[in-house]
């Protein structure tokens, strides 16, 4: 019989209680079986967490819905955004509350830790004209903006009403930055429609590799993918005088490919023209 053999049929017979102090020497502590056999208990070393992460990341920022009086914090896209991060797999989903600009930036702030290779953030919030949650949106997409290039951001979506019609501070605010896509909502949105709209392209554009985000049409065509599903002339909401929008009218798409010399530019016309490619019509 081995050693090895007679140490583990004699095991039971020896209950160790390790304090920290067996440790302390460098040679290992000696404990005598009953049958004189001598285990040499071998010198435990500390266990380091090692660290994982996935390739990929979803940082989601929402504010309290409230859809109706009794919503205590109930309706949230997350579940919708963890469904998308199974179906894309290597996809790690982050998610804070926030109520305020103070909130949003301490959010902001712990969400952009994560360091993925490719990560993109849903804010996901109430908007009217050119707030969000009652936070300026030219704040919230710059400080954004300012955290781009630590963690990698290349995507964002403002998933809020009314905020999508300023195309022109999505593009400045850009400018300089790690994003190379934005979308956004020119009107009040079905928060269902609008959830399920917003899960589309993020499922398509986790899929754009570092190559593919230097390609304006790549991103163009892969964003008109993501809405083709969904009926361009669906009534998703309303303007400012409680008037009909239909989604072709309300989303906005602005794209800033990666290298020298190429700049934001809203490209929702495009993505609409392409969108029709994915359609058949009797």
């Amino acid at each position: 019989m081995t050693r090895k053999t007679v140490a583990w049929k004699y095991s039971f017979l020896l209950v160790l209680h390790l304090e920290r102090d067996d440790f302390s020497g460098e040679q290992p502590c000696i404990y005598p079986l009953s049958n004189g056999l001598d285990l040499r208990k071998r010198v435990v070393k500390e266990v380091t967490k090692k660290l994982h992460r996935a390739t990929r990341a979803i940082l989601v920022l929402e504010c309290p819905w409230e859809l109706d009086q009794h919503d205590c914090n109930r309706t949230s896209v997350l579940p919708f955004v963890e469904g998308v991060a199974k179906y894309a797999g290597d996809t790690e989903v982050f998610h804070a509350n926030f109520y305020d600009n103070s909130s949003f930036n301490k959010a902001l702030d712990c969400l952009t830790r994560c360091r993925a290779d490719n990560t993109l953030v849903y804010i996901a919030a109430h908007g009217y004209r050119r707030k969000i949650a009652g936070t300026s949106v030219d704040d919230l997409i710059f400080a954004i903006g300012e955290s781009s290039k630590d963690c990698n951001i290349t995507g964002l979506i403002l998933g809020s009403c009314y905020v999508g019609q300023n195309t022109s501070t999505m593009e400045a605010y850009m400018e300089g930055t790690t994003i190379r896509w934005c979308t956004g909502y020119a009107s009040s949105c079905d928060w269902m429609a609008g959830t399920m709209i917003d899960c589309a392209i993020m499922a398509s554009m986790l899929e754009l590799d570092e190559e593919d985000l230097a390609e304006r049409e790549i991103m163009v065509e892969s964003l008109a993918a993501a809405l083709s599903p969904f009926s361009r002339s669906y009534v998703i909401g309303e303007d400012y005088n409680q008037g009909e929008v239909a989604l072709e009218d309300s989303i906005s798409f602005v794209v800033q490919p990666s290298g020298r010399g190429n700049r934001a530019k809203t490209v929702s016309e495009d993505v609409l023209d392409v969108y029709e490619a994915f359609q058949k019509y009797d």
